[in-house]
């Protein structure tokens, strides 16, 4: 069974950190590209950052460049996202996602606030 779980959300000050992280299990997690998506409450669901199958390669969106860090470990199945200088827009429900060619898998969220 196929599993994506999320953790590390929550409430933050505008200014300060998180770090997400997503365990996967059920799926050779080594051959997937792992993503993290973000959707805010009446926004579509955007890619925020994404991470080749060995780390080598990264991207983020424009919105996070220079202050959010994806990383992975295939020794342990897990993909991370550190999030400095949180900002009141990075507010939304913040999802893992693993994709190969068709098969795709998602996580069930979780939720970042960043308010005063």
């Amino acid at each position: 069974q196929v599993q994506l779980v999320e953790s590390g959300g929550g409430l933050v000050q505008p200014g300060g950190s998180l770090r997400l992280s997503c365990a996967a299990s059920g799926f050779t997690f080594s051959i997937y590209y792992m993503n993290w998506y973000r959707q805010a409450p009446g926004k579509q669901r955007e890619l925020v950052a994404a991470i080749s199958t060995d780390g080598g390669l990264t991207n983020y969106v424009d919105s996070v460049k220079g202050r959010f860090t994806i990383s992975r470990d295939n020794a342990k199945n897990t993909v991370a996202l550190q999030m400095n200088s949180l900002k009141p827009e990075d507010t939304a429900v913040y999802y893992c996602n693993a994709r190969r060619r068709r098969d795709e898998y998602w996580g069930q969220g979780t939720q970042v606030t960043v308010s005063s």
